[in-house]
């Protein structure tokens, strides 16, 4: 039986419940396969300060390091909104990318046909969608020094090396020659200089790949053809700000950030999440919706582990559940029933244990 360590980091908000469905859906297909994932859960963001004084305590660090893969909930808390930045959450989330030295950042969109009905926009403009957003994740503005702020004045750096940009955009390369071979590179090189090094690279890397089409788009730009043309763009990529924004406005496209995983890839083990956030309002209700923690789960099985029929598997057993029609709350039409976040996860797991219905 092969053994796969997954460090389990919870977080805040609704992190656990859904955490919890992708668990009962990995437990599920390893036992398939027989593999065996020994899960190691420890604390993250606003739990870990509340428990340990720091977002991202040493157990934490020690354990993800060791670890084959991890997977995270989510992380955030109003209430911390205001604390010095090294208390926030979010600190503590920077702080695992880059200790697992995770640059790129894979954040795939799809619409489902059956959830049509879930995105403000006309059904025929999101025929055919299926993009990759690839997010660099360790540079940018995020990470730039100096920064600061006193009464008066604030500063960020926006700042890129060479060999940034040339990794993150071999990753959308590669990618892009699985997919439709079209690369879409998203910078603000009409103004900032830091873009105009972005696109100087990107277009030299892409040299390198002449079965694959290159074109570049200002941010802006970038923004309209999301929602105006998405059927057009196959893989996205972009730095880490400009990133963050896009991926969440592509959500528009499948109807709910709910339904959104990721997979952040490097030189250590890599990073798995949905893309949503803690939403703090809903925690506790168990209405949340598991899709993107389980979708999340699978992308950890392909890129994670190189399990790729274990990881098909549960995303035939996804797609399977919202074929049958089965709907969390923030996916249901106005009066039609909905189910919890427990019941979403029975429905994935109960196909997990009968794969001839999803092997097809």
């Amino acid at each position: 039986m092969k053994r796969f360590t997954i460090g389990l980091l919870p977080g805040d908000g609704i992190g656990a419940e859904v955490t919890a469905e992708a668990v009962r859906a990995l437990s599920t297909v390893g036992e398939l396969f027989g593999y065996r994932f020994e899960m190691t859960e420890h604390s993250i963001g606003a739990t870990a300060f509340a428990r340990f004084g720091e977002p991202f305590p040493p157990d934490t660090r020690a354990a993800v390091t060791q670890a084959d893969a991890v997977l995270l909930g989510a992380v955030g808390d109003p209430a911390l909104d205001r604390a010095p930045r090294h208390q926030r959450p979010e600190a503590g989330l920077l702080a695992l990318r880059k200790l697992l030295k995770v640059y790129a950042n894979l954040r795939p969109v799809a619409v489902h046909p059956a959830l049509a009905h879930a995105s403000p926009l006309r059904p025929e403009r999101l025929t055919g969608v299926d993009l990759l957003i690839v997010r660099e994740l360790t540079g940018g503005l995020y990470y730039g020094e100096p920064r600061g702020r006193d009464e008066s004045s604030a500063v960020n750096t926006l700042r890129y090396t060479t060999v940034e940009v040339e990794r993150v955009a071999r990753v959308a390369f590669d990618a892009a020659r699985l997919r439709r071979k079209r690369v879409t590179s998203v910078d603000k090189a009409n103004v900032l200089e830091v873009s105009q090094l972005w696109r100087d690279v990107v277009t030299r890397v892409g040299a390198e790949y002449p079965d694959i089409v290159l074109e570049h788009l200002y941010v802006d730009f970038a923004a309209m053809r999301l929602v105006s043309e998405p059927a057009s763009l196959d893989v996205l990529v972009t730095e880490n700000l400009f990133g963050d924004i896009l991926s969440d406005e592509a959500a528009v496209l499948a109807g709910s950030l709910g339904l959104l995983p990721s997979a952040s890839l490097g030189d250590g083990p890599g990073l798995f999440e949905p893309v949503h956030g803690s939403a703090p309002d809903i925690a506790g209700k168990g209405i949340a919706n598991p899709v993107g923690a389980i979708a999340s789960a699978a992308m950890l099985l392909r890129h994670g582990l190189g399990l790729d029929e274990a990881a098909d598997l549960v995303d035939r057993a996804v797609r399977g559940v919202l074929d049958a029609g089965v709907r969390t709350r923030d996916l249901a039409r106005p009066g039609e029933p909905a189910v919890g976040t427990r019941e979403f996860g029975d429905r994935v797991v109960q196909l997990l244990a009968a794969p001839a219905a999803v092997r097809a």
